[in-house]
């Protein structure tokens, strides 16, 4: 009951705060014109990806113990954090920057959901057309949000990010954009994408598992389709006269093997190494967890895993292997 009253009571003391904020304005000396105290990226006229009350910045203490030796994992940064709890169970380097590949499309499908077209007709173009991961699109035809997704999410496709962001309201380099907008509007200031796939090549992008959390849990939160996709095995999607039919599998791994596990998203590139966002939802304990720039990213996520359910004192489900 105390910590409801304090959460409770903290979420109106920072709604109070951003309210008066948003009203209060200096004025200056000179043309008597009107200025916001806040920074441009929290201000609603200069970044329209600012919404009331986004941010959520959870405080992550030193809760390594040390019967896991952190030492032994090879991936540079990894965080594990408790939302039931709202307390951080393992983390290693959870502010440093690192590329996160196609852990991209996390924010990718935000904006999407976001800024969705009036008319829901997304046309592929030959220039959607990339290399790696890829959905199976072709030049010319016309899909859904609700299909992109899919396409998104599951194989990680990257002909999916680029329809989603060419033909988006915005134009690719506005989508773009948008996708760091809504990173600030979060409160992030260690994340910077240049494309909407995590493809190298398109300039610098890098993350933290911090930030990371913040993007995917506001993800979950708020977008029950999300939610519901990156929990999706496999997904088919039947001919239509706009589009060929499409058998996607979600390459998300852990997702059939370790129970509770709901998603979310994998990523490799090169630079990157291998990443992983995992939402485990366990015996009354929903947990996010991020490894980046990892050489076994399925192991290493079953060991953190295994790890923060034993220190919350629950007994990790039996590996179904795979």
């Amino acid at each position: 009951m105390k910590k409801f009253l304090s959460s409770a009571l903290i979420t109106l003391l920072v709604s109070i705060i951003s309210a008066g904020l948003f009203v209060f304005f200096t004025k200056e000396t000179q043309g008597g014109i009107l200025h916001s105290p806040l920074p441009d990226f929290l201000t609603l006229n200069k970044n329209k990806q600012v919404t009331l009350l986004d941010i959520w910045l959870p405080f992550i203490q030193q809760a390594q113990g040390s019967e896991f030796d952190s030492a032994a994992l090879t991936a540079k940064s990894v965080l594990m954090y408790d939302l039931t709890t709202e307390k951080s169970v393992f983390e290693k380097n959870p502010r440093k920057r690192l590329p996160m590949a196609s852990l991209t499309k996390i924010m990718a499908a935000i904006v999407s959901l976001e800024n969705p077209r009036s008319d829901d007709r997304y046309v592929v173009s030959k220039d959607n057309i990339v290399g790696e991961d890829s959905m199976g699109l072709s030049p010319g035809e016309v899909m859904t949000l609700h299909e992109l997704l899919y396409g998104l999410m599951l194989p990680s496709g990257n002909d999916a990010a680029e329809v989603l962001a060419s033909d988006s309201p915005f134009g690719r380099d506005g989508f773009v954009k948008a996708m760091n907008d809504k990173a600030r509007a979060l409160g992030l200031q260690d994340t910077l994408f240049s494309n909407p796939s995590g493809l190298q090549g398109d300039g610098e992008q890098y993350t933290t598992t911090y930030d990371l959390l913040v993007i995917t849990r506001y993800a979950l939160d708020n977008f029950p389709l999300f939610a519901q996709i990156v929990a999706t095995p496999e997904y088919f999607i039947s001919e239509r006269p706009t589009h060929k039919a499409y058998d996607l599998v979600n390459e998300t791994n852990l997702l059939t093997t370790y129970e509770g596990v709901r998603g979310v998203k994998t990523g490799y590139t090169p630079e990157a190494g291998l990443c992983l966002v995992t939402y485990l939802d366990y015996h009354g304990h929903k947990i996010i967890g991020i490894i980046l720039n990892s050489e076994n990213r399925r192991g290493e996520m079953r060991e953190v895993l295994d790890y923060s359910l034993k220190s919350l004192k629950i007994d990790p489900p039996e590996y179904r292997g795979g």
